[in-house]
């Protein structure tokens, strides 16, 4: 730490470099927390998981008991042990709550006032935050599986859904209908996501086994469907042309800087992609253990070095190098399958939700203090940047 500072101080270093270094060093010490705990509102497993990037103070939840919850994480006890309060919630007794699992839910990136959620109700609803009442919904002829709002748009306020239906729907916040449908998936679409480096840029991914990058302005939409074989055409992977993996693709989520893109899918794998060219970058992961029959909602580091992905496996959540494949670590504490996770990059914590209805916070150990009677000569040398240190002598030591 201390060469790190003295290295900015000098202009040796670029000032990001000791705030990566940090933010790494808190991604690997992070653990359970024993004296945070989050308000237990939910009857039911937990499915989705979202903290609005305006402040990172509040954080939604949603449940297959369909119910909503935002909850403030905020200490505004100020003391050591306290409990994540529920702010508000859309409860059962509530009149526009949905009927059955809600399956993704999702702040307006831009503002707290409004949030959304899609649910196998076949609904996809807008949410006003300060009156917990309905601003407009949408209805699908199939279960809604995932939805999602662009986080850097400017140009468009398009929300993209995933259905039982294998057409990727494209609804209008502004007009207040569908303006768009995506064709070329085969079965249900099972995961969305816009890049968040150019706004027009989706990925969806499908039980057809494929990931699909349009361009929403295109008329033929479809830019590219990746293929894990990178174009080359076996007699053993001929049946599998053009197939991101060998199974259903349930899981999708980009790198915070856009450039890179990674799906989890049925057949146990996790794949990395390079999102410019549609490239396989052929990073082995080991087998990442998916169970789930439908969206599986996983999260990445931001500000790290290198960049880490937090996958739910089982009752674990699994802890990836992305660029390397390294397997970190596996978080333990829920009793039950995890069913996603969030990241909050402005403090390096993890939360996650499971089956067991429990949300859990996973927080930054504590440096360990240095004793007091630890001289300077026992503290270790070797970070101090060599260009900064002191080689001066007295012309009375010198005789």
């Amino acid at each position: 730490m201390l060469g790190f500072l003295s290295g900015r101080q000098a202009g040796l270093d670029e000032p990001l470099r000791l705030r990566r270094a940090e933010a790494t060093r808190r991604v690997l010490s992070l653990e359970l927390n024993k004296d945070r705990d989050v308000e237990r509102i939910h009857g039911n497993g937990i499915n989705s998981l979202d903290i609005e990037p305006v402040e990172g103070r509040y954080m939604l939840s949603g449940g297959s008991d369909g119910v909503i919850v935002v909850y403030d994480l905020e200490n505004l006890s100020r003391k050591p042990t306290y409990t994540c309060k529920a702010v508000c919630s859309v409860g059962r007794s509530h009149p526009d709550v949905h009927r059955f699992s809600v399956e993704t839910v999702q702040w307006y990136p831009h503002d707290t006032g409004m949030f959304t959620s899609s649910s196998f109700d076949k609904t996809l609803k807008i949410w006003d935050t300060n009156t917990l009442q309905i601003a407009d919904v949408f209805h699908f002829e199939g279960t809604v599986y995932s939805h999602h709002m662009s986080p850097i748009a400017t140009k468009h306020c398009l929300v993209a859904v995933g259905t039982k239906s294998p057409k990727v729907q494209l609804c209008d916040l502004k007009s207040g209908s569908c303006s768009h449908i995506l064709q070329g998936h085969r079965q249900e679409v099972l995961a969305v996501s816009w890049s968040p480096r150019h706004e027009y840029i989706l990925a969806t991914a499908s039980a057809d086994s494929k990931v699909k990058l349009w361009d929403v302005r295109r008329a033929s939409g479809c830019l590219t469907t990746l293929d894990q074989h990178n174009g080359e055409k076996t007699k053993a992977s001929s049946e599998a042309a053009n197939t991101a993996h060998n199974g259903r693709v349930n899981g999708l989520c980009y790198m915070s800087d856009g450039l890179h893109l990674l799906t989890i899918g049925t057949d146990d794998r996790m794949r990395l992609w390079n999102s410019s060219t549609g490239e396989n970058t052929l990073v082995n992961y080991g087998k990442v253990r998916n169970e789930s029959r439908k969206g599986l909602k996983f999260a990445v580091s931001c500000g790290c070095s290198p960049e880490f992905a937090f996958v739910p496996c089982g009752s674990t959540i699994a802890v990836y190098t992305v660029f390397s494949g390294e397997l970190v670590t596996m978080l333990r504490g829920h009793y039950n399958n995890v069913g996603c996770c969030v990241f909050q990059p402005n403090f390096q914590e993890l939360y996650s939700g499971g089956k067991d209805c429990n949300i859990l916070a996973w927080i930054p150990a504590l440096r360990e203090p240095v004793p007091d009677d630890v001289s300077d000569k026992c503290l270790p040398q070797q970070h101090l940047n060599p260009a900064y240190e002191d080689a001066w002598s007295s012309s009375d030591d010198e005789g």
